[in-house]
């Protein structure tokens, strides 16, 4: 596949060097965020992209959709006898999260570019670089593939992203708009995803037959007219797909995405024996891995597009990384993952500011 030479490109170890001189850093309070109407709502995004030869800068522009989704309970996890359950599925648990909102979609190319492009930004061999401070935004290194792997890039979900990307897209859309975006919890992702429908499958019952209404995966995702050379499937254009009882459009297939949540495999234990858990959250660290993903995606079957299904980030979602180290910012050939946004309308104080930790050499 092609290589890729970008601005980013003359500084391949700029995000990296900055972060890993930087270090982990605590969270701190954020500005309060500007009060919203309890509505939808657009985002919309500026940015200008440097050309490397003649030095002219390139206005870049996007938007997206914010969907509100008032709180409630959630009963998390999966029934011991839904069909294609798996252990990491419970034991269930009550949690209750407070008013949000989500990206209708997934984040898309179109919105991930104007953070890797973002002309505003320092690279390393600029000498302004060393006035770099710990909350330093940082941008995704270049990528020696086609970063699209071919799946489609205009409306098509970005993919490919480490917890570490996604996470850091959430800081600089912060710096943007003054607003303190994130990535959904577990909890608040699964309580989306069920839109109040209960111990269900799917928000649409438990019968698997709809889901080509909803989502793109294994059945229907091939697109033989426009991605001949995809056989198997690819991604589609977000939102292409009915939307679930909140206005929610593929939390069912396309991409996994990605969730706020370390992975802790005794979690879920600890939360059943509590009553009712409030906005519960395992706060990321500072380690690469693991990580939790929902959703399913464009390759996946049925199944593992349940509310309840989750996939868990381990280092062989590394292994196709030729690079020593290797990279905090893609997953090679992970072509199944992607993310969204949330935004609480009032923010848990250990969230608020909330910065990603991982650094180059972290494992």
């Amino acid at each position: 596949m092609r290589p890729r030479f970008t601005l980013a490109a003359t500084a391949l170890a700029a995000a990296g060097a900055v972060l890993a001189a930087a270090g982990p850093t605590p969270a701190q309070p954020a500005k309060p965020a500007p009060k919203l109407e309890p509505k939808n709502f657009v985002e919309k995004l500026s940015a200008f992209k440097v050309d490397e030869n003649t030095k002219q800068k390139f206005e870049m522009k996007s938007q997206f959709e914010m969907v509100y989704v008032p709180g409630g309970e959630v009963t998390v996890g999966s029934p011991d006898g839904e069909a294609g359950r798996e252990a990491n599925e419970g034991p269930r648990y009550k949690a209750k999260v407070g008013n949000f909102w989500m990206g209708k979609c997934e984040v898309t190319w179109d919105e991930f570019d104007l953070f890797w492009f973002d002309g505003a930004f320092l690279v390393a061999n600029d000498d302004r670089a060393k006035g770099f401070k710990a909350d330093a935004i940082t941008r995704p290194t270049n990528t020696f593939v086609d970063e699209t792997y071919e799946h489609g890039r205009e409306g098509h979900p970005a993919i490919c992203m480490t917890h570490h990307a996604a996470f850091m897209y959430c800081h600089w859309l912060r710096k943007q708009t003054g607003k303190n975006y994130r990535l959904p919890t577990e909890a608040e992702w699964e309580y989306a995803a069920r839109a109040g429908k209960g111990d269900t499958a799917y928000s649409f019952g438990n019968d698997p037959g709809p889901l080509k209404d909803y989502a793109w995966f294994k059945d229907n995702s091939p697109d033989e007219e426009n991605f001949p050379n995809k056989p198997k499937g690819c991604t589609h254009k977000v939102g292409t797909r009915k939307a679930n009882p909140f206005g929610l459009h593929d939390l069912y297939g396309n991409v996994w995405e990605w969730t706020l949540d370390q992975y802790d495999p005794k979690t879920y234990e600890r939360r059943a024996a509590v009553a009712i858990n409030l906005n519960p959250v395992v706060i990321p660290t500072a380690d690469k891995f693991s990580h939790v993903v929902r959703g399913g995606s464009w390759a996946d079957k049925a199944d593992r597009c349940r509310s309840a299904a989750r996939r868990v980030s381990d280092k062989s979602w590394m292994k196709w990384d030729p690079q020593e180290p290797q990279s905090i910012w893609w997953l090679t050939r992970m072509d199944v993952i992607g993310f969204r946004v949330v935004l609480a309308e009032e923010e848990q104080p250990e969230l608020a500011g909330l910065k990603p930790k991982v650094v180059k050499k972290s494992e």
